[in-house]
C-alpha cells in the first residue's frame, strides 16, 4: 500500500497533524525541516499554515512539499 495523506489540518506553529490512508494519524512537528532556499520561506507561520494536499501530500505556494511518507514517519516514528 501506498501511503497517502488523505487530510491534513494546521495544529500551531510549524505543526500539521496529517492523516493517512493506513490510519495513522497524529502530529508532526516540522520546523526542524525547514531549511534550504525551498524550505526556508515555511519558518514564515504565515506562509507555513497556507499548505493544501497535492497528490496525496504537503505543498506549499512556493513549490516546497513533503512527499506522504516523511511526514508519516514523523507521526508514526
Amino acid at each position: 500500500m501506498f501511503v497517502q495523506v488523505v487530510k491534513a489540518e494546521h495544529v500551531k506553529d510549524c505543526k500539521v497533524r496529517p492523516a493517512f490512508n493506513d490510519g495513522v494519524d497524529g502530529m508532526a512537528d516540522l520546523s526542524a525541516e525547514l531549511h534550504g532556499e525551498t524550505f526556508r520561506p515555511l519558518r514564515d507561520l504565515e506562509c507555513f499554515r497556507l499548505f493544501a494536499l497535492e497528490g496525496h501530500a504537503l505543498a506549499w505556494r512556493n513549490g516546497a512539499d513533503f512527499a506522504p511518507e516523511f511526514p508519516h514517519g514523523k507521526v508514526a516514528g
